[in-house]
């Protein structure tokens, strides 16, 4: 077996495997199921955001587990229409309300950029009416702002951790370079199709634990996934070949990597079976491991979360610290 969890760079403990409550374009009803089969399988790690729209699922599912509530780790994400600095405080209290909770053991930055907001909080659309939202570019390239706002949050005890999510190399050093508080988590996109080697090396030397969602690839929300007709990983003639050979399913071979890389994983199912199997994980040998290496030369890299068509700049570009131009999308 694999260890089973990483201590995180404020000394709290963050379990390897976790739940990831996305639905993407599905019933976020069939949470009500998830969370709590999740729960009895021994998940207790489990991930959630303001933008899923399921706190409030989740929240019931883990009051009605009779679980321990500090045995339980659990994510959620502030959405792209809470980007003020005075916003903060209020957004992860609303998300503390819905999921019944006093304090979240770690809150993220769902995405680096800032929606226009219109009532309650809303996205404004584009007047073009072609369904894009409209970006608030001053707000996009204040974060760091709104990072101090998140440090906050650690100091009145409603998070133990803050952290990142989607944020790319340039991105996470321009946080790293004001804050009081480092991340201690870095939630991005990550499979044998993106490694992320390039993220991953900068998080380990600044102590901040890449959590990968989408461990396994995967098609997100149509409208910002641009390589969805792309197979992913769990159809790699490879993988499928050596987890016919290993006795695992493609979906341990590709966790199992992951983990071995240094990073936490959050996968995706409503079957239960593969609820158990994803948890049931072992260490690959050199042969495997380095094989799952190779994929990305040969295959990728594919990135399935890909907003960039979406918002009307790369948010992962390395170069630019996007946006820089105030132009609609």
């Amino acid at each position: 077996m694999m260890k089973s969890s990483f201590i995180l760079n404020n000394g709290c403990t963050i379990p390897i495997v976790g739940l990831d409550t996305f639905q993407g374009e599905g019933d976020n009803s069939k949470v009500k199921e998830i969370v709590p089969a999740a729960l009895k399988k021994g998940y207790r790690h489990i991930d959630t955001a303001s933008a899923y729209g399921n706190e409030k699922y989740v929240g019931l599912a883990i009051r009605e587990s009779g679980i321990p509530r500090d045995d339980i780790f659990i994510t959620t994400k502030r959405s792209q229409t809470w980007h003020k600095s005075s916003d903060v405080a209020e957004a992860l209290q609303r998300s503390l309300d819905d999921l019944l909770l006093d304090y979240v053991d770690l809150y993220l930055i769902h995405f680096p950029y800032a929606y226009g907001t219109g009532p309650n909080k809303s996205t404004v659309r584009h007047p073009s009416g072609n369904g894009k939202p409209v970006i608030d570019y001053e707000l996009s390239r204040a974060y760091p702002e709104v990072w101090k706002a998140m440090e906050a949050l650690v100091d009145n005890g409603k998070t133990k951790a803050i952290g990142l999510s989607n944020f790319n190399v340039l991105k996470t050093k321009r946080i790293l370079r004001s804050a009081r508080i480092k991340p201690a988590v870095n939630q991005v996109e990550l499979h044998p199709y993106l490694p992320q080697q390039e993220l991953l090396e900068c998080c380990n030397q600044n102590g901040i634990l890449l959590v990968a969602h989408q461990p396994l690839g995967g098609r997100p929300l149509r409208i910002v996934s641009p390589n969805a007709s792309r197979p992913g990983p769990l159809n790699d003639a490879k993988i499928l070949k050596m987890a016919s050979e290993s006795g695992r399913t493609p979906a341990q071979s590709i966790l199992s990597w992951a983990i071995q890389r240094g990073t936490a994983v959050i996968p995706k199912t409503s079957n239960e079976l593969r609820l158990a199997q994803n948890l049931e994980l072992a260490a690959l040998n050199e042969k495997e491991f380095e094989a799952i290496n190779s994929l990305v030369r040969e295959a990728g890299p594919i990135r399935y979360l890909d907003p960039s068509a979406h918002v009307g700049f790369d948010v992962f570009d390395e170069v630019s610290d996007e946006p820089v131009a105030d132009s609609a999308p």
